[in-house]
């Protein structure tokens, strides 16, 4: 007889694991903003070669000005995101770690500061600014030199040193420009979300250097800066985000036809992807496959149960496993406050012929640039809005100011909503960070208290 061999505990759960359907289904329209993304980057990768100025930024979407000015703009964070969903982000993070930046860093900074290490390197082996690691195809190592970095950070310590860090890097010979972002602490009796003085008065002061950063830009390309293809930007900005916002609000039917999932695989094209007719498409195409969906029947998980909201930045490493870990207990993740209180999300601000004001306003309303009243505001809206049973907060360890305000907005939807929520471990771009049994636990747990309540009732 053949030998029998009983397989250990771990390994039969990991295989019972494995068999489990994906009770997922995302948006296939969202495909579409990959192919935009991945021919960005080639694009960017091969700007030297074309004689384009490149900037590299941090922070706010300064885009459309990089866009109108002729340059090519190389968003940190956003590389860094992308580096982690595609699990690259190994040789730049221990780049930046050699170099002496601790794991306690914010992974985004770590990870771009990196590519800085990887770049400046490669820099001095080949003039054309691609890094010189020996296999060219690492996507860490393509990154072409910066003419010039611009820093534009709301609400986040590290990220106004990011510049400084960088200058560091490049050898103090990089030229570079800070845009100051005040906080909108929101603490007067009349303060509040897009209104009271402090919100009348702050982003009339961002302005004013937006315009010194348009004069800063023209001093380095040599080239007066393009109004009319400012306005254009900005005008292709609001349609966008327009449908977008369109398409978020119909997500809140029940069961919902697109998550929260898919609304991290659309930050890309509206955070800073060119401005062009392509833009809105994209935004259109996904509108036209949610609205199908309603019409269909077609809901985003199968046998939607729960609806749940997601405060923190995106575990990157882990946007696939997420998505079926959360559709795995029949949970639909259906808003968050990384995708909807970002991103252009009030498009009535923006005035196409006077774009300034409007963007000032945009950059001030970061989700880590307001204060607690604030803060508490729109997360009571937004449990509101998608009726929403429980809450999981992605502590994410090296974004403290992301973090910081989670166990008080925890109290306060439990006070005034009666909602329930957990805390899992994980990180924006550091894979080592998350840990599977605090997401498992604390998830299950609060499944099990939602029932409870529900009984009671």
């Amino acid at each position: 007889m053949p030998e029998t061999i009983e397989l250990s505990p771990t390994v039969v759960k990991s295989r019972e694991k494995e068999q489990r359907p994906d009770k997922s289904n995302r948006l296939t329209s969202t495909r579409a903003g990959g192919k935009m993304v991945s021919d960005y980057w080639e694009n960017i990768f091969t700007a030297k070669e074309r004689g384009k100025h490149v900037v590299w930024y941090n922070g706010t979407a300064l885009n459309p000005i990089f866009q109108a000015a002729g340059l090519e703009w190389c968003h940190g964070e956003a590389f860094s995101a992308r580096l982690a969903a595609m699990h690259m982000e190994g040789p730049a993070q221990q780049a930046g770690e050699e170099y002496g930046y601790v794991n306690e860093l914010c992974s985004y900074a770590r990870t771009h500061l990196g590519c800085a290490v990887l770049t400046q390197q490669g820099a001095s082996e080949k003039q054309s600014g691609i890094v010189g690691f020996a296999d060219q195809q690492e996507l860490a190592t393509k990154l072409p030199s910066p003419d010039f970095f611009v820093n534009a950070y709301a609400g986040c310590s590290t990220g106004q040193q990011w510049d400084a860090m960088t200058y560091r890097v490049f050898g103090k010979e990089l030229p570079m420009f800070n845009v100051s972002l005040p906080m909108i602490w929101g603490n007067k009796p009349d303060s509040g979300y897009l209104r009271g003085k402090e919100w009348e008065k702050t982003p009339l002061y961002v302005v004013e250097q937006l315009k010194e950063l348009i004069k800063f830009i023209e001093y380095q390309t040599k080239k007066p800066f393009d109004w009319d293809a400012l306005s254009e930007n900005m005008s292709y900005i609001k349609r966008a985000s327009e449908l977008r916002l369109e398409a978020m609000a119909l997500c809140a039917a029940a069961p919902t036809p697109a998550t929260y999932w898919d609304w991290v695989a659309s930050i890309a094209p509206i955070n800073f992807m060119p401005a062009n007719q392509a833009l809105v498409d994209y935004f259109q195409g996904v509108k036209d496959e949610i609205e199908q969906r309603l019409r269909d029947g077609v809901s985003a998980v199968q046998n939607e149960r729960y609806r749940v909201y997601f405060d923190g930045i995106m575990n990157w490493n882990k946007l696939g496993f997420l998505t079926r870990k959360f559709a795995e207990y029949d949970v639909s993740v259906v808003a968050g406050r990384y995708t909807h209180d970002s991103f252009w999300q009030e498009p009535q601000l923006i005035d196409p012929e006077n774009p300034l004001l409007g963007m000032a306003q945009h950059y001030l309303i970061c989700p880590i640039n307001h204060g607690l009243k604030i803060m508490e505001e729109l997360l009571l809206k937004r449990c509101d809005e998608y009726a929403i049973d429980g809450i999981a907060f992605h502590s994410t360890r090296t974004c403290r100011a992301m973090t910081n305000p989670q166990h008080i907005l925890a109290r306060i939807a439990e006070e005034k909503r009666g909602i329930k929520s957990f805390s899992f471990e994980g990180d924006v771009a550091d894979a080592a960070f998350y840990k599977d049994e605090s997401l498992e636990s604390g998830l299950v747990a609060m499944l099990e208290t939602i029932d409870q309540q529900r009984a009671r009732m």
